[in-house]
Order: C-alpha cells, then structure tokens, then sequence
C-alpha cells in the first residue's frame, strides 16, 4: 500500500477530525465499510451482471427496545432490520 493510498484512506474517514468521538465515528464508518459495504456491493454486482435486479439499502434506525442499553451514536446494529421487515418473529419474550 502506498503513502498516497494511505493518505487518501485516512482524509475520508479522518481528515477533519477534531475529537475523539470525530475519530470514533470515522473508524467505525472505516470499519463498516471494510467489513459490510464493499463486499455487499462486490455480492450486488456479481448478481447485477449475472442479469438479476439487485437493491441496496442502509438501514439506520434503531429500534426502541434498545434505547438506553447502546450509546446514542450507534444507529443500528447488523441485521436490527429484522424485526422491522418481519415483525419481530425471531425474537423471543416480551422484547
């Protein structure tokens, strides 16, 4: 990896980061990426070429039963649009 790459990584995510939590959220958006996004959309255009339709979403909002048990910057957590999109029939008791 070259000094320009990592100069280039490190402006999208840090560049302009004036506090901890500027550096926190730029690492988890780095992370994020790195670990969800790309290869999601690798998986989106493999599909995509092969002919399919393909749609991409980010969900972000948390929901209400984990108010006060995650800190406010976290939106919502892998797989939280579960319980949105099936109406919560994986989770078990009074959630």
């Amino acid at each position: 990896v070259t000094s320009e790459v990592v100069d280039r990584v490190y402006n999208e995510y840090m560049g302009d980061a004036e506090s901890p939590a500027q550096v926190r959220d730029g690492l988890l958006d780095a992370m994020g990426d790195i670990y969800f996004v790309i290869p999601a959309v690798e998986v989106a255009r493999h599909h995509r070429d092969a002919g399919n339709p393909v749609y991409f979403y980010e969900f972000q909002h948390g929901p209400s039963s984990v108010q006060g048990l995650v800190p406010e910057f976290v939106k919502a957590d892998h797989g939280a649009e579960i319980a949105f999109v099936l109406g919560k029939p994986f989770l078990a008791g009074d959630v």
